[in-house]
């Protein structure tokens, strides 16, 4: 996805400025910073698992990723050097800060693989080390197994979560999804793999106490080649705030609908 990151964040605070000048009290009044905040975390999840992907492909079976480990303008070892699983890479992005696709990374993923991804049972744990996105301090765990049956599928849990925004306001996240490869099954790369998020919800909770929760309604759609989802629905729910953020039809635009009350938001990113 073409700056996942910013795409999302975007996203969000667009449909909070549309929000806000409705003339609906219960709206207005509604403490909406968690919501912009799950977006970003969300956005930084899928960001560290493609990276935690592209590693396993390159680094574990030197196979073409379709987009190069090189592009990350990130340093990549093993440590310590096995040939033998458990094996641990550090992505370093250094203190300065790496930019690629206008996202910027500073710090390092600690990413270890119990067996091959593909592997049923196997896991791949994303793990932030003084970790960075955009400004935004980002901590905590996501595990990645294997738990296909019939086609490739993968769980995706993160714990510990803790995202401190820019502004220093902290959010405690947790969550679950399911994904599932519905296309690139067959071939050796990663370039032309189909992904779909079929369930699961994200809980981030602020300091405050405020929580918003975001629920798969529709299965999302995600290329790897793709710079945007381009199909699903998810349902955002908090005490106040209750709608739909529409993905489209399958579209690889940068269009998207936010649905509240019946009211429709048109959103470009």
């Amino acid at each position: 996805m073409k700056n996942p990151l910013l795409l999302l964040t975007v996203f969000i605070f667009n449909c909070l400025l549309l929000v806000s000048c409705t003339k609906e009290d219960t709206l207005s009044a509604t403490d909406n910073s968690s919501v912009a905040a799950s977006a970003s975390i969300d956005a930084v999840n899928e960001l560290d698992i493609q990276t935690g992907t592209q590693v396993s492909f390159e680094k574990l079976t030197s196979r073409n990723t379709g987009r190069s480990l090189a592009n990350l303008c990130a340093t990549v070892i093993m440590d310590p050097v096995t040939t033998t699983f458990p094996k641990t890479f550090y992505v370093d992005f250094g203190t300065g800060g790496c930019v690629t696709n206008g996202i910027t990374r500073k710090g390092k993923l600690k990413i270890t693989f119990s067996n091959y991804i593909t592997e049923i049972g196997s896991t791949m744990t994303v793990e932030r080390l003084d970790y960075s996105v955009n400004g935004h301090k980002v901590e905590g765990k996501i595990t990645y197994k294997n738990t296909t049956i019939t086609v490739p599928q993968w769980t995706r849990t993160v714990t510990d979560g803790l995202f401190t925004d820019a502004k220093g306001d902290v959010y405690l996240n947790s969550g679950s999804y399911t994904v599932k490869q519905t296309a690139g099954v067959s071939t050796p790369t990663l370039d032309d793999n189909t992904y779909e998020i079929i369930e699961g919800t994200h809980t981030v909770t602020k300091q405050n106490g405020a929580k918003i929760t975001l629920i798969v309604l529709e299965p999302l759609v995600k290329k790897f080649t793709c710079d945007y989802v381009s199909k699903g629905k998810l349902k955002v729910e908090s005490t106040l705030l209750n709608g739909t953020i529409d993905y489209g039809n399958g579209d690889f635009d940068n269009k998207s609908t936010y649905t509240q009350n019946e009211i429709i938001f048109p959103i470009t990113m």
